[in-house]
Order: C-alpha cells, then sequence, then structure tokens
C-alpha cells in the first residue's frame, strides 16, 4: 500500500512524528484523533483533523474521531494563558451531540463511514483513588511540567483539574489501544506533549510500541488559532447559526495569494497535479482569483450543500453589482437570504414612513457605532443607499424602501449591511 506520509508530508499536514511511524504505516494501522466539545460547533480549524481522519481512510487504515464528553469537563490547558470556566453538563451534553453529528456530516459527504466514541462513556467508570494508582504513578511532576504544552500555563499558576488533563489524554489512548488495538494518536502541534504522555503510558502498562503525529496548527493573519479568539464573531464556525453560509463563503473568497496557496493543499482532496495547475493559471491571471474561488467553491459545497452555495454566488453577484436596477428583480426569498447571511438589523415601518436623519438610523441599526463615524462616511462619499452613493446627511422614508420593506447600505466596497421595516 501507498505511504500516506509522503501525501500529509507534500500538503504541509505534518509537523511532529515518532520515529519508525513511516515504516509502520507500509501496513494498516488504527488511528484516533480527539475533539474538544467546548462549543456547539466545529470551527474551520477542527475541519484539518477531519481530513487528516479521512485520508487515513482512503489510504486503507482505521479512523477513530473521539468526542471529549469526559475531558471537556476540564479543559485542556494547551495553547490557553488562563483558567477555563467549568462548562455546565447539560450544555456539555448537547454540545457533544451536535459535534458528533457534525463529524458525521463531514464524513458522509465523501461517503466515508466513521467509528465515533465518547471518552465520557469508559472514564466515568474509573474511580479517582485507582486513577491515581494505577496511572498517576507512572509520571512524575517534574516530567510532566517539561512539557512544552504545560510551560506557559505553569508560570503563569495551573489549576490541579487541568494539571491532570494530560493523564486522562494519555489513559484515553491506553484504553483504546487495549479496546480498539489503536497504535497512533495525531493531534495539533499544541498536543504533542499529551500525545507523547499517551505513548509513554503504553509502554509502561502493556510493554507495546505507539506512535503520535502532529499537525501544524491553522492560525489566522494575526497568528491566533482559528477558533480561539476571543470574540467568537471573529471564528469562523460550521454551524450557520453561528456565522452564516455567506461570511463563510467570503472567507475564502478573501484569502490572499500567499493563504490560498496553503489552504487549497491542506483543505482539499484534490491530487497534487490537480492542484499544481491551479496554481499555474492562477499566477497567469492572478485577477481572476481562480485558487480562492475553487477553494470558496470547494468549502462551501461541502459544509453548507450545492443548493446554499449556488444561493450564495447570487448573493454576492447581486451584492457587488454596480447597477443598482439589479435590486428591483430580486424576489422576497432573495431578501430574506441576504437578510440571514449579511449583518443585518430591524426597524418600525411607522419610524421610517415618519422619516430619519440617515446618520441617525446608522447608529441606532448599528451599522456604525457613533453618529461622528457615520457622518465621517457620509461627507467622504463612502456610503450607498440601494446601490446609489450619497453625497450628504439626507432624510430616510419610505420612498428609499426596496420591495416595500428593505433598505440595502453599503460603507466603502465590502461592507453590506440591510436594514428590514416591519
Amino acid at each position: 500500500m501507498k505511504n500516506i506520509i509522503e501525501e500529509l508530508s507534500w500538503r504541509n499536514l505534518i509537523q511532529d512524528k515518532v520515529p519508525g511511524l513511516k515504516k509502520r504505516l507500509n501496513k494498516p494501522i488504527t488511528i484516533y484523533i480527539g475533539f474538544d466539545p467546548s462549543s456547539s460547533s466545529l470551527h474551520i480549524g477542527n475541519i484539518v483533523p477531519i481530513i487528516i481522519l479521512i485520508h487515513f481512510k482512503k489510504f486503507g487504515h482505521n479512523s477513530i474521531a473521539l468526542v471529549g464528553g469526559a475531558t471537556g469537563f476540564i479543559g485542556d490547558p494547551s495553547e490557553r494563558h488562563k483558567k477555563r470556566e467549568i462548562i455546565n453538563e447539560n450544555i456539555l451534553k448537547k454540545n457533544t451531540i451536535s459535534i458528533e453529528t457534525q463529524i458525521y456530516k463531514l464524513f458522509s459527504y465523501f461517503s466515508e463511514k466513521i467509528e465515533l466514541l465518547n471518552n465520557f462513556d469508559w472514564i466515568k467508570n474509573i474511580y479517582f483513588i485507582d486513577f491515581i494508582k494505577n496511572i498517576g504513578i507512572h509520571f512524575s511532576v517534574n516530567y510532566l511540567i517539561s512539557k512544552k504544552s504545560m510551560e506557559k500555563r505553569i508560570k503563569k499558576g495551573i489549576y490541579f483539574n487541568e494539571f491532570s488533563y494530560p493523564l486522562i489524554q494519555g489513559y484515553d489512548f491506553l484504553y483504546l489501544n487495549k479496546e480498539k488495538n489503536c497504535q497512533l494518536q495525531v493531534g495539533g502541534s499544541d498536543q504533542w506533549g499529551n500525545i507523547t504522555i499517551g505513548i509513554e503510558l503504553i509502554k509502561k502498562k502493556t510493554k507495546k510500541k505507539a506512535y503520535g503525529l502532529t499537525f501544524p496548527l491553522i492560525t489566522n493573519s494575526n497568528g491566533i488559532k482559528f477558533g480561539k479568539s476571543n470574540n467568537e464573531k471573529e471564528n469562523i464556525w460550521l454551524n450557520e447559526k453561528k456565522t452564516s453560509p455567506y461570511k463563510f463563503y467570503q472567507f475564502w473568497i478573501n484569502l490572499s495569494d500567499l493563504e490560498v496557496k496553503k489552504y487549497i493543499k491542506i483543505y482539499t482532496f484534490l491530487s497534487k497535479k490537480e492542484i499544481n495547475s491551479l496554481i499555474v493559471k492562477h499566477e497567469k491571471y492572478p485577477n481572476k482569483r481562480l485558487l480562492q474561488k475553487k477553494l470558496a467553491c470547494y468549502m462551501t459545497k461541502w459544509i453548507h450543500g450545492d443548493k446554499k452555495y449556488q444561493m450564495i454566488v447570487n448573493i454576492t453577484s447581486t451584492l457587488f453589482n454596480k447597477d443598482h436596477k439589479i435590486l428591483s428583480l430580486l424576489k422576497e426569498k432573495d431578501y430574506m437570504f441576504i437578510y440571514k447571511n449579511i449583518p443585518h438589523s430591524h426597524i418600525s415601518k411607522k419610524k421610517i414612513e415618519k422619516g430619519i436623519l440617515l446618520s441617525d438610523l446608522m447608529k441606532e441599526i448599528g451599522f456604525f457605532s457613533s453618529k461622528s463615524r457615520a457622518n465621517h462616511a457620509i461627507k467622504t462619499k463612502s456610503i450607498y443607499i440601494n446601490k446609489i452613493i450619497t453625497k450628504e446627511n439626507i432624510t430616510i422614508n419610505k420612498k428609499n424602501l426596496i420591495n416595500k420593506k428593505y433598505i440595502l447600505f453599503q460603507f466603502g466596497k465590502k461592507n453590506f449591511f440591510i436594514l428590514m421595516t416591519k
């Protein structure tokens, strides 16, 4: 069988690996990756381990997705600068179900099956004394704090529940090794310390060799790991209630050339030949943004389906079309789709009929944070109302309504906002 290491390497999906892994992967192996249910949805950073699990399936290996229904109560200290608040049990259960549903959907799109497990199913049966006696005895405190994943938190102070996290993750690996013959754990580069603890535990308890592999963390333009932003709205989630399909599509379409050349290797299953051909065409006609369009299409169809992808393309075409007459061709369902997908607000129809100053209206609906900013945008001729540039602070009334119900605002080239009257 073809060795998967070569495939993952050219896609830049390998950070570290245990010596001897490439040779071991010449024959089938069982692999697992863990998923944190601290949120009700996966984000685009979580797609990378999903993709790796699918790659392993395609290469003839067995893949297990493990949702941390137990470890989710504790919180992994890796890449964290402060303690995570304990999640309510009911919320964690709902999050776990939601994450499991998303994982199944992501695999089924490619007609791949996944074995999905929840570590709560075995950790709930462990007595604390037994765990300390049988697992804790194998690791010194000095060994644990030597791990890079612990360094930052140790300096700032770490709580015992978080300090115990690597041991519990190590136990997961041991359990899966015994019950599922799982010999390989994969995770983000921040998981290397936790993975090696599991490998060491398996060696001490069973005398068997286990393996580990990590992939580079995917970060945003500020160097922050996807999904770790303090502002949830800045994260790109798979659940359309948290991130609209339009915003999801726009994330990919607005990638820089440097980013998209990197991400198209990571986030798609296109062959090396296909990707290299696309890159050549893209570099020949960079203004056409062929790579961005290909990746945006690929990812949006995978996450949100063909129908919504087409609607998003239609919306994009409408929003960025400079001809204001195009708005009269839209139907109510089109306006509702736009309303659900771009920043929006609603206001009473009576207030519009009475008339309201543009700067006051844009402040009230939240398009601008202050009247002064709204006034500045108007003075610099950066505001469009229903695709027509506004040169002064006019009074908005029912004459400005399109489809007798909406007003479409635009600030600059890319910032849109739609107002609905009720």
